[in-house]
């Protein structure tokens, strides 16, 4: 080879020598070390303090003051229920219904307010006891069965089923067994399907011939009103009771407001007009010519 290109090659190499390069190298990517779940550390004293400051607040909301006081009254019915009709106080029903953790705010609340409000709960006359206020006084079937007589002899009509089940242990049996019995009667509302409870008299059952039953229950009347009905019967010569429905009241017709009067022109001696002379012809010939 040429000694000049092997010359020019050498100073080649030695130029590149010089020139510095920087060199990238792939770093490995550290992976985090996974974190300890919280609920394997004790809390701290601060994370305790927060949780206090939470319950207080929830104590004050009336979401959680009214699901309290919701709880009370059924752990009260329960109780009524259960033939436990002894007054408690405040602090006997929140232990009963494990809620002595409430706040003192929230106790305030329940003993000057909700409890004496309720219509749920009865305060005792001493004014720290409360019981459970059901609708009746019922204890038995025989006090279910006189209250429903009272009623009718004193022409109040039926009582609300519901009513009773909620003052009465044991309502639906016992009602079923007056039912069965045929001492009371259950009708239900037709706007609502709700059962009333009625007492049922004997003293004016009568018999009817079983041919007139038999021909009543033929006729059909489904579609057809009153009007039409009473219309029917009359044109038959059957003439229906009278006044039976509501008496719509007339209301008084209201009067005008003051209407402008004729003023009329005064007349003088109108009462006397019947012994009154007129003079004014003889003082016309007495007159001198």
């Amino acid at each position: 080879m040429d000694a000049a290109l092997l010359a020019e090659r050498e100073a080649f190499k030695r130029r590149a020598m010089a020139v510095p390069t920087i060199e990238n190298k792939k770093r490995k990517v550290e992976e985090p070390p996974p974190k300890k779940s919280s609920s394997s550390k004790p809390p701290s004293a601060s994370e305790k303090v927060n949780m206090n400051k939470l319950k207080s607040t929830m104590g004050s909301s009336s979401q959680y003051k009214f699901g309290v006081l919701a709880r009370i009254v059924r752990h009260m019915r329960a109780r009524h229920m259960d033939g436990e009709d002894h007054p408690l106080t405040l602090e006997e029903i929140l232990d009963e219904t494990n809620q002595l953790d409430v706040s003192s705010k929230t106790r305030t609340w329940l003993q000057n307010e909700a409890l004496k409000q309720n219509p749920k709960i009865e305060v005792t006359d001493a004014g720290d006891r409360y019981m459970f206020k059901a609708p009746f006084k019922l204890r038995d079937k025989k006090s279910l069965l006189k209250m429903l007589k009272r009623k009718d002899l004193n022409g109040e009509g039926g009582v609300y089923y519901d009513d009773v089940n909620e003052s009465l242990a044991k309502a639906e049996k016992i009602v079923q067994t007056l039912t069965t019995d045929g001492k009371i009667i259950q009708i239900p509302r037709p706007c609502d399907k709700k059962k009333i409870l009625f007492y049922y008299d004997h003293t004016t059952d009568f018999d009817i011939d079983d041919e007139f039953i038999k021909q009543w229950r033929s006729v059909s009347v489904d579609g057809v009103d009153d009007a039409k009905i009473e219309e029917y019967l009359d044109k038959q010569g059957i003439r229906s009771m009278q006044d039976q429905g509501l008496k719509k009241l007339s209301m008084p017709k209201r009067k005008k407001g003051n209407m402008k009067r004729k003023n009329r022109a005064p007349k003088d001696n109108e009462h006397m007009k019947d012994i009154l002379q007129d003079y004014s012809e003889m003082s016309a010939d007495k007159a001198p010519r």
